[in-house]
Protein backbone atom coordinates (compact mmCIF):
# COMPACT_ATOMS: atom_id res chain seq x y z
CA UNK A 1 0.00 0.00 0.00
CA UNK A 2 0.89 3.05 -0.93
CA UNK A 3 1.44 6.26 2.07
CA UNK A 4 -1.09 8.62 2.41
CA UNK A 5 -1.92 11.30 4.65
CA UNK A 6 -4.36 9.24 6.12
CA UNK A 7 -2.78 6.32 6.34
CA UNK A 8 0.48 7.18 7.31
CA UNK A 9 1.22 10.51 8.74
CA UNK A 10 0.55 10.84 12.61
CA UNK A 11 -1.08 14.14 12.69
CA UNK A 12 1.99 14.85 15.36
CA UNK A 13 4.90 13.56 13.25
CA UNK A 14 6.29 14.78 9.69
CA UNK A 15 7.17 12.45 7.22
CA UNK A 16 10.27 13.08 5.46
CA UNK A 17 11.83 9.79 4.05
CA UNK A 18 11.59 5.87 4.35
CA UNK A 19 14.42 4.57 6.31
CA UNK A 20 14.22 1.51 3.51
CA UNK A 21 13.89 4.02 1.07
CA UNK A 22 16.30 6.29 2.15
CA UNK A 23 19.33 4.04 2.10
CA UNK A 24 18.29 1.70 -1.13
CA UNK A 25 18.03 5.00 -3.09
CA UNK A 26 21.24 6.44 -1.95
CA UNK A 27 18.67 9.62 -1.22
CA UNK A 28 21.81 10.95 1.56
CA UNK A 29 23.98 11.17 -0.80
CA UNK A 30 22.13 12.43 -3.67
CA UNK A 31 21.18 15.34 -1.56
CA UNK A 32 24.00 15.92 -0.18
CA UNK A 33 25.89 16.32 -3.76
CA UNK A 34 22.64 18.35 -4.82
CA UNK A 35 23.82 20.64 -1.71
CA UNK A 36 27.07 20.52 -2.70
CA UNK A 37 26.25 21.81 -6.46
CA UNK A 38 23.20 24.35 -6.13
CA UNK A 39 22.32 26.27 -9.26
CA UNK A 40 22.87 29.21 -9.52
CA UNK A 41 18.89 29.92 -8.66
CA UNK A 42 18.55 27.72 -5.56
CA UNK A 43 21.93 29.32 -4.63
CA UNK A 44 20.78 32.88 -4.27
CA UNK A 45 17.05 31.60 -3.03
CA UNK A 46 19.29 29.97 -0.01
CA UNK A 47 20.58 32.76 0.88
CA UNK A 48 17.56 34.60 1.47
CA UNK A 49 15.74 31.64 2.76
CA UNK A 50 18.54 29.88 5.36
CA UNK A 51 19.06 30.92 8.95
CA UNK A 52 15.51 31.23 9.99
CA UNK A 53 15.27 34.27 8.24
CA UNK A 54 12.11 34.17 7.31
CA UNK A 55 10.76 33.12 11.14
CA UNK A 56 10.85 29.51 9.95
CA UNK A 57 13.85 27.01 9.24
CA UNK A 58 14.12 25.89 5.90
CA UNK A 59 15.88 22.91 4.82
CA UNK A 60 17.21 22.25 1.34
CA UNK A 61 18.04 19.36 -1.22
CA UNK A 62 15.52 17.37 1.48
CA UNK A 63 14.43 13.69 1.25
CA UNK A 64 10.45 13.54 1.46
CA UNK A 65 9.48 9.37 0.78
CA UNK A 66 11.77 8.96 -2.74
CA UNK A 67 11.88 12.46 -3.74
CA UNK A 68 14.16 15.57 -3.12
CA UNK A 69 12.60 18.62 -2.61
CA UNK A 70 14.68 21.68 -3.12
CA UNK A 71 13.43 23.72 0.42
CA UNK A 72 11.04 22.81 3.08
CA UNK A 73 9.98 24.47 5.39
CA UNK A 74 8.58 21.13 7.89
CA UNK A 75 6.50 22.83 10.14
CA UNK A 76 4.73 24.20 7.87
CA UNK A 77 4.61 21.60 4.99
CA UNK A 78 5.05 24.00 2.26
CA UNK A 79 7.93 22.86 -0.09
CA UNK A 80 10.02 25.38 -2.22
CA UNK A 81 11.18 24.29 -6.51
CA UNK A 82 12.75 25.60 -9.09
CA UNK A 83 12.03 24.87 -12.41
CA UNK A 84 14.92 24.77 -15.03
CA UNK A 85 13.73 24.82 -18.94
CA UNK A 86 13.95 21.06 -18.43
CA UNK A 87 10.49 21.10 -16.55
CA UNK A 88 9.00 22.12 -19.37
CA UNK A 89 9.84 18.88 -21.65
CA UNK A 90 6.64 16.64 -21.69
CA UNK A 91 7.74 13.64 -19.87
CA UNK A 92 9.19 15.78 -17.30
CA UNK A 93 5.95 17.80 -16.91
CA UNK A 94 3.98 14.54 -16.45
CA UNK A 95 6.89 13.64 -13.91
CA UNK A 96 6.62 16.58 -11.86
CA UNK A 97 2.77 16.57 -11.88
CA UNK A 98 2.81 12.93 -10.45
CA UNK A 99 5.67 13.88 -8.15
CA UNK A 100 3.57 17.04 -7.07
CA UNK A 101 0.07 14.87 -6.26
CA UNK A 102 1.90 12.47 -4.22
CA UNK A 103 3.70 15.27 -2.06
CA UNK A 104 0.13 17.04 -1.31
CA UNK A 105 -1.33 13.06 -0.35
CA UNK A 106 1.58 13.29 2.49
CA UNK A 107 0.21 16.88 3.37
CA UNK A 108 2.24 19.19 1.96
CA UNK A 109 1.67 22.45 -0.25
CA UNK A 110 4.11 22.87 -3.00
CA UNK A 111 4.73 26.31 -4.56
CA UNK A 112 7.42 26.22 -7.98
CA UNK A 113 9.03 29.26 -9.39
CA UNK A 114 10.96 29.09 -12.92
CA UNK A 115 14.62 29.71 -12.47
CA UNK A 116 14.36 33.17 -13.67
CA UNK A 117 12.14 34.36 -11.27
CA UNK A 118 14.23 33.22 -8.69
CA UNK A 119 17.33 34.59 -10.19
CA UNK A 120 15.73 38.20 -11.41
CA UNK A 121 12.67 38.26 -9.38
CA UNK A 122 14.24 36.99 -5.66
CA UNK A 123 12.00 39.58 -3.46
CA UNK A 124 8.84 38.74 -5.62
CA UNK A 125 9.41 34.82 -4.72
CA UNK A 126 10.24 35.74 -1.02
CA UNK A 127 6.90 37.75 -0.82
CA UNK A 128 4.90 34.74 -2.36
CA UNK A 129 6.74 32.24 -0.24
CA UNK A 130 6.38 33.94 3.01
CA UNK A 131 2.64 34.69 1.95
CA UNK A 132 2.38 30.87 1.83
CA UNK A 133 3.43 30.35 5.44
Amino acid sequence: MEPTAENYLPQDKIFTADKKQYARLKLKERARGMRHEPTPAEAKLWQLLRGNQLGVKFRRQHSIDRYIVDFVCLTHRLIVELDGAGHLEPDQAAYDQGRTAYLQELGYRILRFTNEQALNLPRRVLATIKINL
